[in-house]
């Protein structure tokens, strides 16, 4: 789809669009919009503007403020692709003490389904497609139509949605299931070599079945030949893996402040995925890749929610800089 630049949407994120509630320290805020596509459209959109941003997601209106939508608008982010339904839309209660939080999904919005993807993205394929589902509404069938129809396409996936599990009371943790498991890795072998994955240590324990770091890694590596897998490990920084090559291990950068920590793995995904693809794919360019997504993250969490994402240029200024976390 072109706008009226003529610029064509190049990057696709596909998940729900979240409304967060979140209470830090006992003080409750005023609602946010959150989740990954949020914070990765955003992040992408703010970093270049060669590429046209778009989002493919479903919005329940029942209690659903529109208000939440004009920092997207306000960046010319592509939201044609959004489905509008008579329903609740996801919401999540993010409760914070210190360095952790209690998430509780409070209501959820439909899941995805491949029909509602607008003609024009089937007839000018994007270039980078990014799943971020937040709980499960992304199945598999969705992504095996994806591989289908747009063999060409660069796929990262953001674990955190796929493997989450959420009790009765909409209690979300990590506690191992089965066909969660099953499910994402499955969804690996299918996507195969245009894959990028990034995950959390938890995470990527969770689905290695594996506890030490260089286990989880190992675990990766062997899955198939090209793709890339990232573990993302807070001020430990990241490590990242590809079959037949050297373990990367990417320190975290210093930021001037942590104000909120929300939404720093979606970032740092949206900018290696991007800066990925505009490479020559060697290992000795993901590296570059890496700690340019690192920066960016860094750069996250000294505002609240997606108010920290920034420009490309005062991300290669840190780069440049090297202030690491030692």
């Amino acid at each position: 789809m072109d706008d009226q630049t003529g610029k064509e949407t190049s990057i696709l994120f596909i998940g729900h669009l979240a409304i967060d509630r979140t209470i830090r320290f006992k003080k409750t805020f005023k609602p946010s919009l959150g989740g990954s596509v949020s914070y990765g459209s955003l992040a992408l959109t703010k970093y270049q503007q060669k590429f046209k941003v778009g989002i493919i997601s479903h919005i329940g209106n029942l209690n659903f403020n529109q208000t939440l939508l004009r920092k997207l608008e306000r960046m010319d982010i592509d939201l044609n692709g959004i489905k509008w339904s008579n329903t609740h839309n996801t919401t999540f209660m993010l409760d914070y003490l210190d360095h952790d939080r209690i998430l509780t999904l409070q209501s959820r919005s439909p899941d995805l389904n491949f029909t509602d993807i607008p003609v024009s993205y089937l007839e000018k394929p994007p270039k980078i497609i990014v799943l971020g589902p937040l709980c499960n509404e992304i199945s598999y069938e969705y992504i095996a139509q994806i591989v289908d129809l747009f063999p060409n396409t660069l796929i990262g996936i953001d674990v955190q949605g796929f493997i989450r599990k959420i009790d009765s009371q909409g209690v979300v943790s990590y506690a191992p299931d089965k066909d969660l498991i099953s499910n994402i890795k499955q969804i690996i072998n299918l996507i195969g070599d245009r894959l990028i994955l990034k995950g959390s240590e938890v995470e990527m324990q969770l689905i290695s079945g594996c506890k030490e770091y260089h286990e989880i890694m190992n675990f990766f590596r062997k899955i198939n030949d090209n793709s890339i897998f990232i573990m993302t490990l807070g001020e430990q920084g990241s490590w990242l893996v590809k079959n037949g090559k050297q373990l990367l291990k990417i320190p975290a950068f210093q930021s001037k402040r942590v104000k909120d920590e929300t939404g720093a793995g979606d970032v740092y995904l949206a900018i290696f995925l991007l800066e990925f693809y505009l490479s020559n794919n060697s290992w000795t360019a993901v590296e570059k890749c890496a700690y340019l997504a690192s920066a960016a993250a860094s750069f996250l969490i000294e505002k609240e929610g997606t108010n920290g994402v920034e420009t490309k240029k005062k991300i290669l200024k840190r780069v440049q800089k090297k202030k690491y976390i030692v």
